[in-house]
């Protein structure tokens, strides 16, 4: 238990400052000198830097994935027919936002630092980000298909979207003038009226 507690020390402190001054510019003597301990200690608890950077890769990438899901779950409840696409992607931004309000540090790391890691790391990240746009894709094209979207290209829409949602990482602050959960309306308003052709 203390060794858990000890790793996810490390992996918040240095999702602080992969954030504040990006994963190149931080070394693993910067990591150790913010949690008041000899370098060579904390190779105690990690292997390498990039390991660290992969295990906070990892947690937000299954963040985002398992709101994602339940997202969709909540939206599919109780429609017997087929799920409607507006509001499915509207819960989709939703909790896309969520994952990054409640932990902007980590969804920063994730959002700006992935690209420095490297070989299957980096493929296997690479991959599960696919999977997960994919999600979005599907869902304008679906909605292209019913007529609840403009005729557009699903996959620059998805990344259009997700380049949106993503930059909140650099801007949001729990101290701001609006809510997390205002901010996700207002976000979850701008892509269906983008891609309804303002008709909403």
């Amino acid at each position: 238990m203390v060794e858990v507690t000890r790793r996810r020390a490390i992996e918040d402190v240095a999702s602080e400052l992969f954030r504040a001054h990006g994963y190149a510019a931080t070394s693993v003597r910067d990591i150790a000198r913010a949690l008041d301990i000899q370098g060579p200690s904390l190779y105690a608890h990690v292997t390498s830097k990039e390991d660290v950077l992969r295990a906070i890769v990892d947690r937000a990438a299954t963040r985002f994935e398992q709101a994602a899901d339940a997202a969709l779950a909540t939206a599919r409840a109780g429609h017997s027919a087929a799920l409607d696409p507006a509001a499915a992607l509207a819960a989709l931004v939703r909790a896309h936002v969520r994952v990054i309000t409640d932990d902007v540090g980590t969804a920063g790391v994730f959002v700006h630092e992935w690209r420095a890691l490297t070989g299957e790391r980096r493929a296997g990240i690479l991959e599960r980000r696919d999977a997960y746009e994919a999600r979005f894709r599907d869902l304008v094209t679906d909605g292209i298909a019913t007529g609840d979207f403009e005729l557009t290209d699903p996959a620059v829409a998805a990344k259009a979207i997700l380049g949106m949602l993503n930059a909140l990482s650099t801007w949001y602050s729990p101290d701001g003038r609006l809510p997390a959960g205002r901010i996700a309306d207002h976000l979850a308003d701008l892509v269906l009226r983008m891609l309804q052709g303002g008709s909403r």
